[in-house]
């Protein structure tokens, strides 16, 4: 599967204020300056679209289940988007003109081809701005630069992207080649997890929950946006996460709001904050979870929630 990172720098022209997590404001605002970019017809709905089979949008956004045997065992009704907002990690909520604003952008597959139209369509974001009004006026900025491996791709000065080096591959994970001993790792929830079990948001993380939820991320990005679904042992995993005891818990709910522009309201969200240490027979599971490290875990990954950073405790 394609695995592109990019970063994106702005410069605001006006003074902003943004949210303390401002995943959830890039992604809503990205998502109609896109439409409004690619869309030919303008149609409320992509659904009956001449020209949705060719459009960008809904490649992006109208993401349709994956048919077949390989849809990740039917186990959820929706692909994955193939792009990941990573906002920045700092809680700073005003800004004046002339400040920066810097965040990550991670596509997947396909979406790599589409550079360009994210590029454009945050441009566009800049011109209208983001934010909370102050004196009539949203926080408009200049998309300055956008850079790829620490090399600059774009410039708005320039205009023009330069040529890429083709997108890294990542390959999915290899569980069974992996002797399974028994160790202490610390997984660091970067930005807030929201995981379902059971159809539940659950506020705490036994191993076994964490396993699911990365395997069922791995396989279906994989059946969306890579070769197919990866023929990993599921069902024991699972069963053998099972008897991973949790030696320390740090985890705390944290909760939200945000401003949905789709159901024009503002929703209350939450998440799991905090670490959590792991010890058992864990070896096997490294692979998955460094999987995870790079493409987040659980639900509104495109808001960037859900990264997890791990680490391997030294043995006492």
């Amino acid at each position: 599967m394609k695995f592109g990172c990019y970063e994106f720098t702005c410069i605001f022209k006006k003074d902003a204020i943004l949210p303390p997590y401002k995943g959830s404001t890039l992604r809503g605002t990205f998502g109609h300056a896109l439409k409004r970019v690619v869309c030919a017809l303008k149609q409320s709905s992509c659904e009956k679209c001449l020209l949705a089979g060719q459009c960008v949008y809904p490649s992006i956004f109208e993401i349709r289940p994956v048919s077949g045997e390989g849809n990740a065992r039917n186990r959820i009704a929706a692909a994955p988007h193939p792009y990941i907002i990573e906002p920045p990690d700092d809680p700073k909520t005003r800004y004046r003109a002339t400040e920066s604003l810097t965040f990550g952008l991670i596509l997947l597959g396909r979406a790599n081809d589409c550079l360009a139209y994210f590029i454009y369509a945050f441009d566009q974001i800049g011109e209208a701005g983001i934010g909370k009004k102050i004196d009539g006026h949203a926080g408009s900025f200049i998309l300055e630069r956008v850079t790829a491996d620490g090399k600059t791709i774009y410039t708005k000065k320039n205009g023009k992207i330069d040529r890429l080096r083709p997108p890294d591959e990542l390959t999915a994970p290899d569980c069974s080649s992996v002797t399974n001993d028994d160790m202490e790792i610390e997984v660091d929830l970067v930005t807030p997890l929201r995981v379902k079990y059971q159809n539940i948001l659950h506020a705490d993380l036994p191993f076994h929950v964490l396993t699911r939820a990365m395997l069922r991320r791995a396989s279906t990005l994989f059946a969306a946006h890579g070769g197919g679904e990866p023929p990993l042992d599921y069902r024991g995993l699972v069963s053998r996460a099972a008897h991973v005891e949790v030696s320390r818990n740090n985890i705390a709910w944290h909760e939200w709001r945000r401003y949905s522009n789709r159901q024009e309201q503002d929703m209350l969200m939450g998440g799991m904050t905090g670490s959590v240490r792991y010890r058992g027979k864990l070896a096997e599971y490294l692979p998955l979870l460094n999987f995870c490290e790079k493409v987040h875990v659980g639900k509104a990954t495109t808001f960037g929630l859900g990264k997890i950073r791990v680490r391997i405790m030294p043995n006492s």
